[in-house]
């Protein structure tokens, strides 16, 4: 109990110490690159930096959205309420589930512990991954972006909602039929055992499990921010903008975007618009409904939280059922 307790907080402060390093490198970036030291070392480790950070920063505000919202399903939603509010039957459920995102506006750097304190309380596995993929997607903060970003073509907004909402659908269904019955989530040590001394006082409990599962979401998202940041620094652009014309092979290049640049949900209309003149509409719809499903960083967090095996299965059919579904749209 108290090595395991010792060894989180070493990870914890590994995780701190991480961000304070590349917060020192952010803000002090101008001098180290005129040091006679740094001047050996490209430019672009800069970028780097200042990527992953604003990957960060963009990300916190919903992370902590997200283990709020988790910690207080633990702490206050009893798995009876979750069996009263979630249909019996295993297909009606999986339509309330894709339109949760309405009313829960969660993107898709916080969703991914929320769908697991819920899918703990007793919702379904495959009305989890429903509400997980398209809650980033249906949401009216994304919805309003997407609209904004696309004024003179309008549709897109609502193409996106429809792809989004038929997708998640159609990846619940092959969920359902392949995992029934099985647990889908990882054991983690902290599962078996609650601290004894916040029983009965509600908001400590909370907060408790709010500040746990903010440490144990965040290393996952600082290494996807790290991956992504190097991903974007020495991604070679030109590359993907000579096959922006092909209708066959554009969407997949888009996809691959959108899973490694890592938006946020609530603003990669904006960087999507920047290739509507490059890239085909059909590739832009697919950026703007995989990217929220899956990027680097959710996968991370789906590798920390759930079995492997379920996760790898996610990441092979939500490509293929996105591109499908918008080669059938467009």
């Amino acid at each position: 109990m108290v090595l395991s307790f010792i060894n989180k907080m070493v990870k914890d402060s590994l995780v701190l110490l991480l961000f304070c390093l590349f917060l020192f490198l952010f803000l002090f970036a101008e001098e180290l690159k005129n040091s006679s030291f740094f001047t050996r070392i490209p430019g672009t480790f800069f970028n780097v930096n200042t990527i992953f950070l604003s990957i960060i920063l963009e990300a916190i505000p919903f992370i902590l959205l997200g283990v709020f919202v988790s910690a207080i399903i633990q702490s206050f939603v009893s798995e009876n309420v979750i069996r009263r509010v979630v249909p019996r039957n295993a297909y009606l459920a999986l339509i309330p589930a894709a339109l949760l995102g309405i009313i829960f506006p969660i993107c898709e750097c916080a969703i991914v512990p929320v769908v697991r304190r819920l899918i703990k309380k007793g919702m379904p596995s495959h009305v989890g991954v429903v509400f997980m993929l398209s809650a980033p997607i249906l949401n009216p903060v994304v919805y309003a972006s997407t609209y904004f970003a696309f004024k003179s073509t309008p549709y897109v907004a609502n193409a996106r909602m429809f792809v989004g909402f038929i997708s998640s659908i159609i990846i619940g269904l092959i969920i359902y039929r392949r995992f029934k019955g099985v647990n889908i989530l990882k054991v983690h040590k902290e599962d078996h055992h609650h601290h004894n001394n916040h029983r009965g006082n509600k908001l400590l409990e909370t907060l408790y499990h709010a500040s746990d599962e903010l440490f144990d979401t965040g290393k996952y998202l600082f290494i996807g921010a790290f991956l992504a940041s190097l991903f974007q620094a020495f991604l070679d652009r030109n590359v993907l903008l000579s096959i922006g014309t092909s209708t066959t092979f554009a969407p997949m290049a888009m996809m691959g975007l959108g899973y490694v640049l890592s938006v946020c949900s609530s603003a990669d209309a904006f960087v999507a618009s920047s290739f509507g003149s490059t890239f085909t509409e059909g590739s832009i719809l697919a950026f703007l409904v995989f990217g929220p499903m899956i990027d680097i960083k959710n996968s991370l967090m789906l590798f920390g939280y759930f079995k492997k095996k379920f996760v790898l299965y996610l990441l092979l059919v939500t490509p293929l059922v996105v591109y499908f579904s918008v080669y059938v749209f467009q």
